[in-house]
């Protein structure tokens, strides 16, 4: 790309509205007229606006006519000078968006064995080609595209272009930029290239898993793809790998299920993937030598290539990925997508920069781009095109890969409008995906009532919401490493413990909730952000015994299971998984992010433990209210001396084995005696050290002693 040098400068900022910029050192920055010249066009500018600035006068113009976008013009002082006409925000203006919106399904490549129909979207292009090669790039093919409506550039090449690779250059204000498709569905090795591929040939096996009634019965498990299998006693044969990550059956040293199957015991309904859509970060022709979460998004349709086995054959990734979702699926559980589309890696470097420049991404007041998710750019979802893209993706990946559920990243960036239209678009399909997201408050320049935050929860119906205030309720403050929350004896949580615990809606007194429903809750203590609890937990107590540190971890992970709301649970959460004190380990090597099989192994006493609180969960509605109506009227809070939580349950004959439920909670050091509603015979179906959906063993009698940090279900 070659750099442009202009004597002054002028933009289109509005449909109508010319702004030109005359530096002090051109005629010390005056000009007493202005005209506007292109094809059939010559006519003067009203100057309305004279500003000055520290290095030039900005004046600005109103056009008679709305000059065309995709047309070349240039604009004259009245010394002779001119200048090119540059598009400048007009791109972010309400009329640029409807005049150019584009409602088509064909955007990419349409391809067939005769012909491909390549169509891109770049209204405020001149000139568009198609760099199109098969072996190597030393002799392309340039061919001209040409300008269709809406700003959609098309071009029907009438042959076999399978496994042609791909590219676009685009010619905006006198400069060429090469641009990879953002709608490709195939990439060369590390995305240099799209690449023209036969969709019938990557077609995969495809099984439904269970229906759910409702997302509060979704129990969600974090997974890396690559941490899954790392460990050297995984018992993966292709460690690191779509493949290795879909082997089932496998086993630890010591015998012991492994990997997916081992997930499907522990009694989960859906594996959350942390991102697998092409991202930065991690070398795919040396994928060892490197480590990355995946939230560095760079190509949003394709999967990434350094969990493939072959990432030079750009069928390989595809295929590979979708007999991982397929072998989840033989295990009965759903596949939940991380999904960044909050932000790019490198704006500068997109394709959505490069082919329409300014138009994807949000700007301040300043002109300068927005920094909401601290990595350097916002996408600007409210924009229509940049909305239609992330409907698009989505719908994509669910049809083609037949995914059962979206996690949005940061999803706070995002406005309103745009996961509405998410939610509706997904439920033409099926209404039973899943679509949770991180509904934090972030600083980007959207209006608070627009934003797809918690605070607008109530706008956002069939969209669950990661739920920090249960977070730092149970756990303690995840960015204060040394507050504790209820779990761990604090019993300054003890009032938001009981909110929480209800699904958040409010209860009791409080009669607003941070939700309107349940399922908008999605109730964790620990994912692969920040700390995991055990980390947590050694070292803000350093001195303390690890048997009640292992009783804590217990209790928080329980409460996070018996809770009603939707529950998430990390990766090896269930067997105290460390990251030896790393608090984001995005980029730490594979011996602080794998999950360790032998401390797996080690811990199958709290592994047991928690698939039984899981049993409980899932064999009892009553742990899974769909409503907040049903809550209010199922769940009664017992009057028990602080810290103790007590909770009945009641009225339940339809909704599973029992008529009343009781759970208790002592998160404290001491044992407690605590009086039950009544004196009978109860089911004992978890206590200190057992958890299981069939009793165990019957108390009888008015009163039950708590053990300390520990949990009690009865039943009756």
């Amino acid at each position: 790309m070659i750099a442009i040098e202009r004597e002054f400068n002028a933009y289109l900022d509005q449909v109508d509205v010319i702004t030109v910029l005359l530096p002090y050192s051109y005629f010390e920055g005056t000009s007493n007229e202005f005209r506007l010249k292109g094809e059939s066009v010559d006519l003067p500018l009203a100057i309305q606006e004279k500003v000055l600035l520290e290095d030039a006068v900005k004046y600005i113009c109103l056009c008679s006519i709305r000059p065309e976008l995709g047309k070349t013009y240039v604009i004259l002082d009245e010394h002779g000078g001119q200048t090119d006409l540059q598009i400048g925000a007009v791109i972010r203006t309400e009329e640029f968006d409807s005049l150019f919106f584009y409602g088509g399904n064909d955007l990419g490549v349409s391809y067939t064995p005769e012909s491909a129909i390549f169509k891109l979207w770049a209204p405020t292009a001149t000139k568009v080609k198609l760099r199109l090669f098969k072996e190597d790039d030393q002799n392309p093919e340039l061919l001209e595209m040409n300008r269709v409506d809406k700003g959609v550039w098309s071009l029907e090449v009438d042959r076999n272009l399978e496994l042609y690779k791909y590219s676009f250059l685009v010619c905006i204000n006198l400069e060429w930029r090469e641009a990879v498709d953002p709608y490709a569905t195939a990439l060369t090795v590390n995305g240099e290239y799209g690449v023209v591929i036969d969709k019938k040939k990557a077609k995969a096996a495809h099984i439904d898993v269970p229906k759910f009634k409702q997302p509060v019965d979704a129990i969600i498990y974090e997974v890396h793809i690559r941490d899954l299998t790392m460990h050297p006693n995984s018992g993966a044969v292709r460690k690191g790998t779509y493949l290795g990550a879909a082997e089932a059956d496998t086993k630890s040293a010591n015998g012991m299920e492994t990997g997916i199957s081992y997930i499907k015991s522990l009694g989960v309904t859906h594996i959350e993937l942390l991102p697998f859509h092409d991202f930065e970060g991690v070398d795919e022709l040396d994928r060892d030598r490197d480590y990355n979460w995946g939230y560095n998004p760079v190509h949003f349709n394709v999967p990434d290539g350094s969990y493939a086995s072959d990432p030079g054959d750009p069928y390989n990734r595809i295929s590979e990925l979708k007999q991982l979702i397929h072998a989840i699926h033989l295990q009965g559980m759903g596949v939940i997508m991380d999904v960044v589309y909050n932000h790019v890696y490198i704006r500068e470097e997109s394709p959505f920069e490069k082919i329409v420049p300014g138009y994807y991404f949000r700007h301040d007041a300043h002109g300068l781009p927005s920094n909401g998710t601290g990595v350097g750019n916002d996408i600007a979802s409210e924009r229509l095109m940049a909305r239609k893209y992330i409907v698009d993706s989505v719908m994509y990946w669910l049809n083609e890969y037949h995914v059962d559920g979206f996690r949005f990243d940061l999803m706070g960036i995002l406005d309103i409008d745009t996961m509405t239209a998410v939610r509706n678009a997904v439920n033409t399909e099926n209404p039973d995906i899943l679509i949770i997201g991180e509904g934090w408050e972030l600083n980007t320049p959207l209006p608070p009532d627009r934003k797809a935050n918690i605070s607008n929860q109530s706008k956002l119906p069939g969209i669950g919401q990661f739920n920090d205030w249960f977070r730092d309720s149970i756990k303690g403050s995840t960015f204060n490493i040394y507050d504790k929350g209820y779990a761990l004896g604090n019993d300054r949580y003890l009032e938001a413990a009981k909110q929480v615990m209800a699904g958040s809606i409010g209860i009791g007194k409080r009669k607003q909730g941070l939700f309107l429903q349940p399922g908008q809750s999605v109730n964790y203590i620990e994912s692969h952000d920040n700390h995991t609890l055990w980390d947590k937990l050694k070292i803000s107590d350093s001195d303390q015994d690890e048997a009640i540190l292992k009783k804590q971890h217990r209790l928080a992970t329980s409460m996070v299971l018996l809770a009603q709301g939707i529950p998430f649970l990390h990766s090896g959460q269930e067997f105290f998984r460390s990251k030896k004190g790393i608090g984001n380990s995005y980029r730490s090597p594979d011996d602080i992010n794998w999950l360790d099989w032998d401390l797996r192994d080690a811990n199958m006493d709290n592994v047991d433990y928690i698939k039984g609180i899981i049993d409980i969960r899932k064999s009892n509605e009553a742990f899974r209210l769909p409503d907040n109506e049903q809550i209010r009227r199922h769940m009664e809070f017992l009057q028990l001396p602080a810290p103790l939580i007590g909770y009945l349950l009641t009225e339940l004959e339809d909704r599973g084995h029992w008529e009343k439920i009781i759970v208790l909670i002592n998160p404290s050091m001491d044992q407690h005696l605590v009086e039950l509603t009544e004196d009978t015979k109860w089911s004992v179906l978890a206590d200190h050290e057992k958890a299981s959906a069939q009793p165990f063993r019957h108390i009888e009698g008015d009163k039950v002693l708590l053990e300390p940090c520990s949990l009690f279900v009865l039943a009756k």
